[in-house]
């Protein structure tokens, strides 16, 4: 039991690496990811499991399709397509740091590039299933969850650290808010359309409360910045000065 408590204590530090969580279920996601990652087989590599990841959206996206066209439980198709993609994209980057293989900027820019396909698909999936203007509501959805993903890639440029969290809210929240819209919709026809257009006002005032935050901390690199040049051209004038 000890020597277990070891290894998962071991194997969280070096999933934590280059990455800040905040969200709500950080721990229990943590530990899972921990655990999981210690029990990969070694032909699954990280663009792998990059791949199943987005392979989980492609089959959110495609049971918006079935739903629109053959029959609306095919929906809950999704439920599992979530999960999929939770599986990958939680996976692919902390498998590599735990391997002592990690790909920093490589594995930053295909996460990146794959999950906002990724978003894009679902939300046309969601523009297939509805009508009418209710359509608005899937390109609002893709809008304010790139908006979150572009106040990530900012803050982790003006403050150095990288977190995909905004707030108390992550991909992982999304996730689940997004499969529980997709069950009510089964058990109260129509209720997504409303439910969907709840969680982008959500996602908005989420957005506008990180970028609040993200400006404070631009402000105040830029004051450091400033500090920091001023003292340079103090200590260039001394070395200028002629000797007395």
């Amino acid at each position: 039991m000890k020597k277990e408590e070891q290894n998962m204590s071991k194997t969280l530090k070096l999933i934590s690496k280059d990455r800040q969580r905040t969200n709500i279920l950080r721990s229990t996601e943590q530990k899972t990811i921990a655990y999981l990652v210690q029990r990969m087989p070694d032909w699954i590599t990280s663009d792998g499991l990059t791949a199943i990841g987005f392979f989980g959206n492609a089959v959110v996206a495609a049971s918006f399709v079935l739903g629109a066209f053959i029959n609306p439980y095919l929906i809950l198709i999704s439920l599992p397509g979530f999960l999929i993609n939770w599986f990958g994209d939680s996976l692919d980057g902390r498998l590599a740091y735990y391997r002592n293989k990690p790909r920093k900027w490589y594995g930053f820019s295909l996460d990146i590039t794959v999950d906002w396909i990724g978003t894009i698909l679902i939300g046309v999936g969601f523009i297939v299933y509805v009508e009418g203007w209710w359509e608005i509501v899937g390109f609002l959805f893709v809008v304010m969850y790139g908006w979150e993903m572009i106040t990530a890639q900012l803050r982790y440029k003006v403050g150095g650290q990288y977190s995909i969290d905004s707030g108390i809210f992550g991909p992982t929240e999304v996730r689940i808010l997004l499969a529980t819209i997709i069950i009510a919709e089964v058990i109260f026809p129509g209720a997504m359309k409303y439910l969907a257009a709840a969680a982008c006002v959500f996602l908005l005032i989420s957005n506008l409360v990180e970028a609040r935050k993200l400006l404070q901390m631009a402000d105040v690199r830029d004051a450091e910045d400033r500090k920091a040049k001023e003292e340079d051209l103090r200590k260039n004038k001394k070395l200028r000065a002629p000797n007395n």
